[in-house]
Protein backbone atom coordinates (compact mmCIF):
# COMPACT_ATOMS: atom_id res chain seq x y z
CA UNK A 1 0.00 0.00 0.00
CA UNK A 2 1.62 3.63 -1.04
CA UNK A 3 1.60 6.37 1.30
CA UNK A 4 -1.08 8.16 -0.11
CA UNK A 5 -3.18 5.20 0.22
CA UNK A 6 -2.64 5.07 3.48
CA UNK A 7 -2.93 9.25 4.41
CA UNK A 8 -6.71 9.05 2.78
CA UNK A 9 -7.52 6.19 4.70
CA UNK A 10 -6.72 7.79 7.88
CA UNK A 11 -8.73 10.82 7.08
CA UNK A 12 -11.63 9.21 6.41
CA UNK A 13 -11.80 7.16 9.41
CA UNK A 14 -10.87 10.30 11.49
CA UNK A 15 -13.55 11.95 9.53
CA UNK A 16 -15.61 8.69 10.45
CA UNK A 17 -15.29 8.68 13.63
CA UNK A 18 -15.91 12.66 13.79
CA UNK A 19 -18.40 14.15 16.41
CA UNK A 20 -19.52 16.68 13.27
CA UNK A 21 -21.37 15.80 10.18
CA UNK A 22 -18.71 14.49 8.39
CA UNK A 23 -18.83 10.95 10.78
CA UNK A 24 -21.85 10.03 7.82
CA UNK A 25 -18.58 8.74 6.14
CA UNK A 26 -18.06 6.03 8.88
CA UNK A 27 -19.30 3.74 6.12
CA UNK A 28 -16.85 4.61 3.60
CA UNK A 29 -14.15 2.32 2.33
CA UNK A 30 -11.17 3.23 0.31
CA UNK A 31 -10.81 1.58 -2.74
CA UNK A 32 -7.90 3.38 -4.48
CA UNK A 33 -6.44 6.82 -4.23
CA UNK A 34 -3.78 8.32 -6.93
CA UNK A 35 -3.22 12.12 -7.59
CA UNK A 36 -6.44 13.90 -7.77
CA UNK A 37 -8.60 10.37 -8.01
CA UNK A 38 -10.21 8.99 -5.38
CA UNK A 39 -12.58 5.69 -5.69
CA UNK A 40 -14.28 4.60 -2.77
CA UNK A 41 -17.32 2.42 -1.91
CA UNK A 42 -20.63 1.77 0.70
CA UNK A 43 -23.24 -0.53 1.27
CA UNK A 44 -26.54 1.14 1.25
CA UNK A 45 -27.96 0.74 4.78
CA UNK A 46 -30.96 2.05 6.51
CA UNK A 47 -29.77 4.68 7.92
CA UNK A 48 -28.33 6.28 4.65
CA UNK A 49 -32.21 5.96 2.89
CA UNK A 50 -35.35 7.99 2.71
CA UNK A 51 -38.50 6.83 3.39
CA UNK A 52 -38.61 4.84 -0.18
CA UNK A 53 -35.94 2.91 0.90
CA UNK A 54 -33.41 4.12 -1.00
CA UNK A 55 -30.44 6.50 -0.90
CA UNK A 56 -30.90 9.80 0.21
CA UNK A 57 -30.24 12.69 -1.91
CA UNK A 58 -28.62 14.30 1.50
CA UNK A 59 -26.39 12.21 1.75
CA UNK A 60 -25.78 11.34 -2.00
CA UNK A 61 -24.70 15.35 -2.04
CA UNK A 62 -22.34 14.69 1.05
CA UNK A 63 -20.35 11.67 -0.62
CA UNK A 64 -20.07 13.78 -4.13
CA UNK A 65 -18.84 16.75 -1.36
CA UNK A 66 -16.38 14.86 1.25
CA UNK A 67 -14.74 12.29 -1.81
CA UNK A 68 -14.20 15.02 -4.07
CA UNK A 69 -12.36 17.20 -1.37
CA UNK A 70 -10.24 14.05 -0.40
CA UNK A 71 -9.36 13.49 -4.10
CA UNK A 72 -8.78 17.57 -3.69
CA UNK A 73 -6.37 16.99 -0.86
CA UNK A 74 -4.31 14.09 -3.39
CA UNK A 75 -3.23 16.51 -5.68
CA UNK A 76 0.30 18.18 -5.38
CA UNK A 77 -1.25 21.51 -3.76
CA UNK A 78 -3.12 19.46 -1.18
CA UNK A 79 -5.54 21.75 0.06
CA UNK A 80 -9.04 21.25 0.93
CA UNK A 81 -10.59 24.61 -0.41
CA UNK A 82 -14.16 25.27 0.07
CA UNK A 83 -17.27 24.90 -1.65
CA UNK A 84 -18.39 27.26 -4.14
CA UNK A 85 -20.83 25.33 -6.30
CA UNK A 86 -22.51 21.75 -5.73
CA UNK A 87 -24.65 20.33 -8.19
CA UNK A 88 -25.60 16.71 -8.42
CA UNK A 89 -27.98 14.82 -11.28
CA UNK A 90 -29.84 12.15 -9.54
CA UNK A 91 -30.72 9.45 -12.61
CA UNK A 92 -31.20 5.51 -10.63
CA UNK A 93 -32.10 4.67 -7.15
CA UNK A 94 -29.60 2.84 -5.01
CA UNK A 95 -31.32 0.49 -2.58
CA UNK A 96 -30.87 -1.06 1.22
CA UNK A 97 -28.33 -3.66 0.67
CA UNK A 98 -26.45 -2.08 -2.73
CA UNK A 99 -22.92 -1.62 -3.11
CA UNK A 100 -22.38 1.54 -4.61
CA UNK A 101 -18.87 2.85 -5.86
CA UNK A 102 -18.03 6.17 -5.54
CA UNK A 103 -15.32 7.68 -7.21
CA UNK A 104 -13.89 11.69 -7.67
CA UNK A 105 -11.76 13.19 -10.57
CA UNK A 106 -9.96 16.37 -10.35
CA UNK A 107 -10.93 18.01 -13.70
CA UNK A 108 -9.13 20.84 -13.13
CA UNK A 109 -6.94 22.70 -10.65
CA UNK A 110 -6.40 26.45 -11.25
CA UNK A 111 -4.91 29.09 -8.97
CA UNK A 112 -8.04 29.82 -6.86
CA UNK A 113 -10.44 27.02 -8.39
CA UNK A 114 -11.02 23.48 -8.56
CA UNK A 115 -13.45 21.71 -10.50
CA UNK A 116 -14.31 18.23 -9.59
CA UNK A 117 -16.42 15.14 -10.91
CA UNK A 118 -17.84 12.55 -9.09
CA UNK A 119 -19.96 9.53 -9.94
CA UNK A 120 -21.74 7.37 -7.98
CA UNK A 121 -22.70 3.83 -9.40
CA UNK A 122 -23.56 0.10 -8.74
CA UNK A 123 -21.03 -1.90 -7.96
CA UNK A 124 -22.89 -4.72 -9.40
CA UNK A 125 -23.99 -3.58 -12.33
CA UNK A 126 -22.01 -0.52 -13.40
CA UNK A 127 -25.19 1.46 -13.60
CA UNK A 128 -24.91 5.55 -12.69
CA UNK A 129 -26.99 6.09 -9.73
CA UNK A 130 -26.38 10.06 -9.67
CA UNK A 131 -23.36 11.93 -10.86
CA UNK A 132 -22.22 15.15 -9.04
CA UNK A 133 -20.03 18.33 -10.25
CA UNK A 134 -17.97 20.17 -7.22
CA UNK A 135 -16.27 23.76 -7.61
CA UNK A 136 -14.12 24.60 -4.75
CA UNK A 137 -12.14 28.23 -3.86
CA UNK A 138 -9.08 27.07 -3.09
CA UNK A 139 -7.46 30.60 -1.56
CA UNK A 140 -5.15 33.22 -2.95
Amino acid sequence: MNSLTQTVREVLKAMGSAHCFDRVCDKVTLVSAAPGKVICEMKVEEQHTNKLGTLHGGLTATLVDVISTVALMCTERGAPGVSVDLNITYMAPAKIGEDILITAHILKQGRTLAFASVDLTSKATGKLIAQGRHTKHLGN
